[in-house]
């Protein structure tokens, strides 16, 4: 059978996203267009042989309704037979872009695939799609929905997180960011993002925050008491009757940040690289997406992981490093349980705590900060796997070549 390789990677910075964010004035097909051309330019790649650029994307709608693959495209000046297409499995779509362009190499369909993501929080903002699984009472009377902070909490609340925790957790996120930025470990694969005129207006992550301190995150209020109060505890706890009281804890400074970026991967077969004169960084060995209890929505990651490993004849001891979504600290803390695997090897560059979630890059995103690590550390293998809403996950196992 082919096999699907990883040649290259590249991201934006991951800029606030808010009207003051470095990267607002950039449009979300511009903004993937760039790291487009970026990853056309860096492998010379001869852009009429790519069967298809898939990107992930979250709320397709306004700036990033249509098919915004496609324009980005033609806009970063791709070969105009080359097609493009949106797909989204909310925060997993990144990573579902990577698996879906592996697949088309692996059939033998395609011989180079372009995948990857993007998200302008700053000019769409998140749920503006709108969707029956926020506003039609009756599907969510039936799936007993809840927005994802009361799950996080909901999550903090039964395996015993305390919000000194939870803070302690991302102290450490942000801690490990800023390391990896001063020591220059991202530099390889981040693409500064320009404006109209050429001029750089973003080239490092606009949300870490170097020097962060538990004493700051302390001044921070809990962020779903409110939430909680208009009904949606009660929700929660009719799903889970075996609570009697859901303690908030999640807050702005435990929890993902919102943010814009985009990021680009190229993934080819074996002939592909020979015949291009590119050699291949990783392999993708497998990958898998599933449902899990939709309420509580964020549990799915670890039970994933494990079923990913078992079809790929492996176990947890066979992963060198762990990237885990950090949607909110708890669902990063449950899956180490889940996995029983140390923070040494999880997220050792930090998280979207730190960085930011730009919610169709993201996954893509960290398939390239973990490959990258890989190679710095000289490592073989690594797990990716967000959680996503309605309770779904995804997964992805690579291993450098």
């Amino acid at each position: 059978m082919t096999s699907a390789f990883i040649y290259d990677h590249v991201r934006t910075p991951r800029g606030k996203g808010r009207p003051d964010g470095a990267l607002h004035e950039i449009t979300p097909t511009r903004l993937a267009a760039q790291t487009l051309a970026a990853l056309r330019d860096r492998s010379r790649l001869d852009t009429a042989l790519v069967g298809d650029v898939i990107l992930g994307c979250v709320t397709p709608v306004g700036d990033q309704g249509a098919n915004l693959p496609r324009m980005a495209a033609l806009v970063a000046g791709y070969d105009q037979g080359v097609p493009g297409q949106q797909i989204n499995r909310f925060c997993g779509s990144g990573l579902e872009a990577v698996n879906a362009a592996a697949a088309q190499v692996i059939a033998g369909q395609a011989e180079v695939m372009v995948a990857g993501g993007v998200e302008s929080m700053s000019r769409v903002q998140m749920f503006s799609d709108g969707g029956a699984c926020y506003t039609d009472p009756d599907v969510t009377w039936n799936t007993h929905y809840v927005p994802q902070g009361i799950g996080a909490d909901l999550i903090a609340t039964m395996d015993g997180y305390t919000r000194d925790m939870l803070d302690a957790y991302a102290v450490e996120s942000q801690r490990r960011a800023a390391h990896a930025w001063e020591q220059g470990w991202f530099d390889r694969s981040v693409v500064p993002v320009r404006d109209v005129i050429g001029d750089v207006i973003c080239a490092r992550d606009e949300h870490v925050r170097p020097g962060c301190s538990m004493a700051d995150l302390a001044k921070l209020k809990p962020a779903f008491v409110a939430t909680g109060d208009a009904g949606y505890d009660a929700v929660m706890i009719s799903r889970y009757p075996r609570i009697e009281t859901i303690n908030h804890v999640h807050t702005g400074g435990n929890s993902s940040g919102i943010v814009d970026g985009a990021a680009a991967m190229l993934v080819g077969s074996a002939g592909f690289g020979r015949d291009s004169g590119l050699r291949p960084r990783a392999r993708v060995r497998g990958w898998m997406s599933a449902g899990s209890e939709p309420s509580i929505m964020l549990t799915g990651p670890g039970p994933l992981a494990h079923r990913l490993l078992a079809r790929c004849g492996m176990t947890p001891k066979d992963i060198d490093l762990w990237e885990i979504n950090e949607a909110f600290a708890a669902v990063a803390m449950r899956f180490m349980r889940d996995m029983d695997v140390g923070p040494e090897c999880v997220n050792v560059n930090g998280g979207a705590i730190a960085m930011g979630h730009p919610l169709g890059a993201t996954g893509t995103m960290l398939v390239g900060t973990v490959l990258d690590e890989l190679e710095r550390r000289n490592l073989n293998t690594a797990l990716i796997t967000l959680c996503a809403a309605a309770g779904m996950a995804t997964a992805t196992i690579i291993e450098r070549v």
